[in-house]
């Protein structure tokens, strides 16, 4: 029989399991019945935040409320999410997923008219970041709360405690930074209270691939990522601080460290990133994919150091930039290519590079120590490199190594080379070719049985032989010597043998031959990626002997240079021209300073051109900076296009970051001294068609000048003298003289671009006449006059015209009353202009048809405007007549009888 004590407990917990019981499943109950119950109060409230708080369009399939989804969170989940951005983007989604849940505290729910909002899940989510060049972002769709004196109790608080992303994928795309990357397999796990202006933020992150590209260069593709991260956010500054960061980039572990802050136009920056005493097989695991199959046949041993900083701030629109610093060191370096018998052995970098304000021109370079074995060959340097323009530079070096065994040892992709290389010297100091300083210099190298075989093609460059010698020790260029003794390699069964001693590069000093068959259409292949193409060869048997200031004296006899140049299907590209110059055949006979040809066949797009003459100086022109080109030739074309000899510049689109071309002037190079007899059957310009063009043209001081020019355009005969001088790419002057003989006025207007648009009014004219016109002016960038810059006179007689259906004409005969001043008819009339700002003044002419004597002075302007004054000299003698004053414009001219009017405006041009 039990006990009463042992009864009284027994009751205890059976009422105790009871209420547990009753407990549990009235949490379940509630569990299950309070989404339903609060359901549509917290949508509600959830669309009523969504439109207050947010500027762009929020759209989702369903609704559900549910504490079991995210267990034991009470969330709301949208299905089928979307959100597009903020403008400029609001048309394009800023995030899609296939559902994205808020977490719901339960008390706010229960006890509160308010809903807070603590948690954010999303799944299977894309999220699109865009940035324009301006900075303006899609992601700004948050409304900040305005400051109120008494805040709504009812509104939804959004003070997250916890975000989870799983399965997602990031992109961001910024046009200001020129940044790109690619987060796919996404997943985040972020703690903290996300409601406070100060917060911690406690993340682990796993990235399956990420891609980061800048600038459309490809720095990390297809890496994992593992990361823990501690940051510290400052809501109200927009500032985040890296406190912890350890990642994990394949199997590089990486420490980084920072500071990122938004500012109004740009960021500020301050990231340290670094990896000690990692694994150099690690280190590679996070480099590029092209280095993945190499990676995969490659032993690597050794440990790295890395240490990457990029600090300062980053404002686009004031070309401000962060300071960029790399350290980089391997220690012990051991490399073994596809096993092979030779692998590097005792590699050991250190490099240190600097690169101030992301500009190129300031960076630095210091490998302190670059040393490595192969067996008992050896390469031993060390260089500094400060700046690129005129370089600070200080480097030693000293090898002796088989490079065949190191090609194979480290995998040199797609080329094979052999040869012994022995090279061993040092250099220090400015190299500064305007000013003619170099670095004090002492070096040799020598190549031996050298080798070069490419993917390219099929045949290799062999027996190649390299002996030189480079020394300077006074650091200028009077005390630089270079020797080739000699140079020779083998290809596609034909030697070439070169030898050369040049010193004074102040007054160069040259003893060069060169004897040899130079296909450069195969040789540039060798070395070229496949579909780019360079046709040609050269057959070359040359000694030139002699000094540089001989040349530019015309010492002629003091000059050694002799022997012949065979070119044959050259192509030349030169700054100055947007297409190729083909030489198809020339063969050059060099005698001292003169190279003559005979039957050089060229061509430079649809032109052709078949010249006999000479150039001098030539060796001078291609070796001195201030060398001049001189020459004579007689030139003949079947046809001549001179459109395009316009130089072409690239601009960047705003919208699309592509580069639209943009035309320019034609260029002539000011070191050009040279003479043609030009004889063209056909020219094509500017929409002008010139037959049987014959004169004389000079290039010289960058200007060309045509004199006893003649052509036939639309049927009649063309005399002029001409100037023309490229200023810049964008700017010409021009100035000629032009007489023109019996010139049919409806033939220009039909077949002559200029002429329609500076004779608009000549649209219905008939008849004949001549000119004799000075002009002068500016070319812009499309080889067009610039109107308000033309300036000249001259006279334009008239025979024969009828003019049908002018305005001017029929406004006088509306406010006369006279139709017969509809369609005037001209007879032998000289009338004598001059053009200036704009404006074509007219001096005082008259004529007489009809029996009307009408007289006419005045100005018009290049754009249509009108101030004429006429009078009409009525029948029979014109004693009588009425004075009449055409304003307003060609298209609608107004008639006032009278004698006064005010003067055209003139419009100046803004580029002398």
């Amino acid at each position: 029989m039990a006990s009463p004590s042992s009864t009284k407990t027994k009751s205890v917990v059976i009422k105790t399991l009871k209420i547990i019981g009753i407990t549990i499943v009235s949490i379940l109950a509630l569990m299950f019945l309070a989404p339903f119950i609060f359901a549509d109060k917290i949508e509600s409230e959830i669309k009523k935040e969504a439109n207050k708080k947010l500027n762009g369009e929020l759209n989702y399939a369903e609704a559900k409320v549910s504490f079991f989804h995210h267990f034991p969170s009470l969330t709301i989940s949208l299905t089928k999410f979307k959100l597009n951005g903020a403008a400029p983007y609001q048309q394009e989604a800023f995030i899609t997923a296939d559902e994205v849940s808020f977490g719901i505290n339960v008390s706010s729910l229960v006890f509160s008219s308010a809903i807070n909002i603590d948690q954010i899940y999303l799944n299977n989510s894309k999220i699109n970041v865009k940035v324009n060049k301006d900075g303006q972002a899609n992601y700004n769709v948050y409304i900040a709360p305005k400051e109120e004196a008494t805040p709504e109790k009812s509104e939804t608080a959004l003070k997250l405690e916890k975000i989870e992303v799983k399965n997602s994928q990031i992109i961001y795309d910024d046009l200001s930074t020129k940044i790109h990357f690619d987060a796919i397999g996404f997943n985040y796990n972020g703690n903290g209270d996300l409601s406070k202006d100060v917060f911690d933020l406690y993340s682990k992150a796993k990235i399956d691939k990420l891609n980061i590209i800048y600038d459309n260069e490809p720095y990390l593709m297809n890496k994992k990522v593992d990361a823990d991260l501690i940051t510290k956010v400052n809501v109200n500054s927009l500032s985040f601080i890296f406190q912890q960061n350890d990642l994990k980039i394949n199997k590089l572990p990486v420490d980084f460290k920072g500071k990122f802050d938004f500012l109004k136009d740009g960021y500020n920056l301050d990231f340290v990133i670094k990896s000690n005493n990692s694994n150099l097989q690690d280190l590679f695991t996070a480099f590029p994919p092209k280095y993945v199959t190499w990676l995969s046949k490659t032993e690597l041993k050794g440990k790295t150091d890395l240490l990457l900083t990029l600090k300062g701030k980053y404002i686009a629109a004031q070309n401000i930039a962060p300071n960029l610093k790399l350290d980089f060191k391997i220690k012990d370096g051991y490399i073994n290519y596809n096993k092979s018998q030779f692998p590097v052995s005792n590699l050991n970098l250190e490099l240190s590079t600097q690169l101030p304000s992301l500009n190129p021109d300031l960076l630095i370079v210091d490998a302190k120590q670059l040393d490595l074995n192969i067996n008992t060959q050896y390469l031993k340097s060390k260089f500094y490199v400060k700046g690129v323009k005129n370089p600070d530079i200080d480097a030693t070096f000293d090898t002796k190594i088989d490079l065949e065994k190191l090609n194979r040892a480290i995998g040199i992709p797609d080329i094979l080379l052999k040869g012994m290389l022995t090279a061993k010297g040092n250099t220090k100091g400015k190299f500064d070719a305007e000013n003619h300083v170099f670095p004090v210099t002492a070096a040799n190298l020598n190549l031996q049985n050298g080798f070069i075989k490419t993917k390219y093609y099929p045949n290799p460059i062999t027996n190649i032989t390299i002996v030189s010698q480079i020394t300077n020790s006074k650091g200028t260029f009077n005390d630089l010597k270079v020797t080739l003794q000699p140079t020779q390699f083998t290809f596609e069964g034909k030697p070439v043998h070169v030898t050369a001693d040049l010193y004074n590069f102040d007054d160069l000093t040259y003893d060069i031959t060169a004897k040899g068959v130079l296909d450069i259409s195969k040789i540039y292949k060798v070395f070229s990626q496949q579909g780019l193409e360079i046709n040609g060869s050269i057959k070359a048997d040359l000694a030139l002997k002699g000094k540089q200031s001989d040349a530019e004296k015309g010492n002629y006899s003091k000059l050694n240079n002799k022997g012949t140049l065979e070119l044959r299907n050259i192509q030349l590209v030169s700054q100055y021209l947007p297409k190729a110059f083909l030489i198809k055949e020339g063969i050059f006979k060099i005698n001292q300073d003169k190279m003559s040809f005979n039957h050089f066949l060229a061509a430079y797009g649809q032109s052709d051109f078949k010249m006999n003459g000479y150039l001098q100086n030539v060796f001078n022109f291609l070796t001195a900076k201030n060398g001049v080109l001189r020459g004579a030739f007689t030139m003949n074309s079947k046809y001549i296009n001179a459109d395009e000899f316009i130089s072409n510049q690239t601009t960047e689109t705003e919208q699309n970051n592509t580069a639209a071309p943009e035309t320019g002037v034609i260029l002539i190079p000011s070191n050009f001294d040279l003479h043609f007899q030009a004889n063209a059957q056909k020219v094509n310009f500017n929409d002008l068609t010139l037959n049987n063009a014959k004169g004389q043209l000079k290039l010289k001081n960058g200007t060309l000048r045509m004199t006893n020019t003649g052509f036939n355009l639309i049927g009649c005969d063309v005399a002029m003298n001409a100037v023309y001088k490229g200023i810049t790419p964008q700017n010409a002057q021009f100035e000629y003289d032009i007489k023109v003989t019996e010139f049919d006025i409806k033939r220009a207007y039909k077949e002559i671009k200029i002429f329609r648009e500076m004779a608009s009014a000549a649209e219905k004219a008939q008849g004949i006449i001549s000119l004799d016109y000075k002009l002068k002016g500016r070319l812009n960038s499309k080889m067009e006059p610039v109107y308000p810059s033309l300036s000249g006179n001259g006279i334009v007689s008239v025979k024969d015209i009828k003019l049908y259906g002018m305005k001017m004409f029929n406004a006088v005969s509306k406010k006369t009353s006279h139709s017969a001043i509809k369609n005037p008819e001209l007879s032998k009339v000289d009338i004598k202009t001059s053009i200036k700002n704009n404006i074509i003044t007219i001096e005082r002419f008259k004529f007489k048809f009809a029996g009307f004597r009408p007289r006419i002075e005045g100005e018009t302007s290049l754009d249509g405007k009108l101030n004429i004054k006429m009078r009409l000299g009525l029948p029979p003698l014109g004693i009588i007549g009425v004075p009449l004053i055409i304003t307003g414009n060609k298209d609608n001219p107004k008639i006032k009888i009278g004698r006064k009017s005010d003067e055209l405006e003139e419009t100046q041009d803004t580029i002398k």
